[in-house]
């Protein structure tokens, strides 16, 4: 199962304290241009909301692979739906350990398409996305790293 990175760090984050996935991400140096797109949607009452949910959090680096330009468009005002779309592809309802993830096959996403997880002998992927650290579990449910922002058809 996916440990967690060295870099993974959650400053100011003490076991068993209560913070939701937007805190828990925000308190994390690898997930800067996710938090920024949080906000930027509008998703962060969601996100900051009762849940469960399960977030499949694509680091900074994730978001530095998308074709030149992507993110930049993404942010613009007058695609914040599309935004949404892609963000809301990334979270799935319910709190879900990584090894119970790993069980899944295809389960639909908020955004309501489904993601296929397969869990091969090299890891966990999600798509085309591999999960590399799992299980930073906040109040209201649980982020998993993937290497690959996901993008809905």
């Amino acid at each position: 199962m996916p440990g967690t990175l060295s870099s993974l760090t959650v400053a100011g984050y003490k076991k068993g304290e209560k913070i939701n996935l937007v805190e828990v991400a925000a308190t994390n140096d690898d997930f800067q241009t996710l938090v920024m797109a949080i906000r930027a949607s509008g998703l962060s009452g969601t996100l900051e909301g009762k849940g469960p949910f399960t977030l499949l959090a694509p680091t900074d680096d994730a978001f530095a692979k998308l074709p030149a330009g992507t993110l930049a468009d993404l942010l613009k005002p007058e695609n914040k739906e599309q935004l949404q779309a892609v963000l809301k592809y990334h979270l799935l309802i319910g709190a879900f350990t990584s090894e119970e993830v790993s069980k899944l096959k295809l389960p639909e996403t908020v955004e309501g398409e489904t993601v296929q997880i397969e869990d091969g002998e090299d890891g966990v992927t999600i798509n085309d996305a591999k999960l590399i650290a799992g299980d930073l579990n906040a109040s209201n449910g649980v982020i998993h790293v993937i290497d690959t922002v996901l993008i809905p058809e």
